[in-house]
């Protein structure tokens, strides 16, 4: 079993930055962790994924966003930069070992945390 609890939404600048953090408790080193968002009246979209191996990312986000994990404190961030209103949505953290970019490739889901990007 694996808790995800997420931090780091709120309010930005169109052009700005954000950082969400995903404190996670249990076996950390055992899972592909994911970044996903889902936007009202749209469906759950892939944003990002890191495993032991490597990274991956979105096209719509790749070259803005970073993802990167702290093995010692169990911690797995989004770094986003050069923000876009479309960028807007609630963000939930993931942790599974199938398929790094479709929501039924994770077991275990964050509870979700609101960005909104202003013009």
């Amino acid at each position: 079993q694996v808790q995800l609890v997420e931090s780091g939404g709120g309010l930005v600048q169109v052009g700005g930055s954000l950082s969400l953090a995903c404190a996670v408790s249990g076996p950390f080193s055992r899972y592909h962790m994911g970044w996903f968002r889902q936007a009202p009246g749209k469906e759950r979209e892939f944003v990002a994924a890191i495993t032991w191996v490597t990274t991956t990312y979105a096209d719509s986000v790749k070259g803005r966003f970073t993802i990167s994990k702290d093995n010692a404190k169990n911690t797995v961030s989004l770094q986003m930069n050069i923000l876009k209103p479309e960028d807007s949505a609630v963000y939930y953290c993931a942790a599974g070992s199938g398929s790094l970019d479709q929501s039924l490739g994770y077991a275990y889901w964050g509870q979700g945390t609101q960005v909104t990007v202003a013009s």
